[in-house]
């Protein structure tokens, strides 16, 4: 099998579903009521493995769901029956909104093959493709720790790229907490975003169906929101899962370098001494 692309389509992923790893990356809001490992009990893709957000994550910070260290990664990736040496497709159940945070991380863990189903689970069962409600039982493997730093960034190069200015920061998040006229989700956060951030919310380069949007759509959007394709991004949102889904778009375009900064606005807007723009 040639090697994947960003995204695949819920007929290709029906046609290859035996030779592909499948996972259910489905995870809600916190205010939601209703968790990712209800959505996989209540029905999945056959054969797929549930990755928890939250779980697979590093314990030792109060930010939600940040990067697991390589070590912890490999544990828990094993336990799900990963491997580098198989291609991976990773969903969920909104369409696409949480499936990219883990593409991302298994991208940054070095996994070589790995795609997000468009339109997700949405896509599949109006396809007519069968679900299961029996989970899927892996059998585990031994993974290697990798990581790729060149798609993290961190508190200390965001404050770089802030006071520089050499790098774009596109920040996915809704125009009103962006301009700092709605109050974040989380308790206890500043409002407003990076100096020199642009705008482009997470909902923008996804359509109603929950499929990302054209790649001539995509183009015209981000060029709107003034970004340039031939400098350097890094995305970012509330707590690094919407960023996900502007560097899937961007990767869509060919543009498959763009890191996230893990912490995003959890981090940064809980800082007494970052600095904040508000407006436009």
């Amino acid at each position: 099998m040639a090697g994947l692309g960003p995204l695949v389509s819920a007929a290709w992923l029906a046609d290859h579903l035996d030779e592909v790893q499948v996972v259910d990356a489905t995870w809600f809001m916190p205010d939601a009521g209703r968790t990712g490992a209800q959505s996989y009990a209540e029905g999945h893709i056959p054969g797929a493995v549930f990755f928890d957000i939250d779980e697979i994550s590093d314990k030792s910070t109060n930010l939600p769901h940040m990067l697991a260290t390589p070590e912890a990664f490999a544990e828990a990736a094993g336990a799900l029956g990963l491997r580098r040496d198989a291609p991976v497709v990773v969903y969920d159940a909104h369409g696409i909104f949480s499936a990219p945070r883990v593409w991302w991380n298994l991208r940054v863990m070095r996994f070589p093959d790995v795609a997000v189903l468009d339109g997700g689970l949405k896509a599949w069962r109006a396809a007519g493709k069968p679900v299961s409600t029996e989970p899927t039982v892996p059998t585990p493997t031994t993974v290697a720790p990798l990581f790729d730093a060149s798609l993290v960034r961190d508190l200390a190069a965001v404050r770089g790229i802030v006071e520089s200015g050499n790098v774009q920061l596109v920040d996915a998040r809704p125009a009103g907490r962006f301009r700092g006229e709605a109050p974040e989700p989380r308790a206890g956060l500043r409002s407003g975003h990076m100096p020199r951030a642009r705008n482009v919310p997470w909902a923008e380069v996804v359509n109603g169906d929950g499929m990302l949007e054209a790649p001539s759509d995509l183009r015209l959007i981000l060029k709107r929101a003034g970004i340039y394709f031939d400098q350097p991004i890094v995305t970012t949102c509330g707590s690094g899962v919407s960023a996900a889904v502007l560097a899937l778009a961007f990767a869509t375009l060919g543009l498959t370098d763009v890191a996230i900064y893990d912490g995003s606005w959890a981090e940064w807007g809980s800082q007494a001494d970052t600095p904040i723009a508000s407006g436009a």
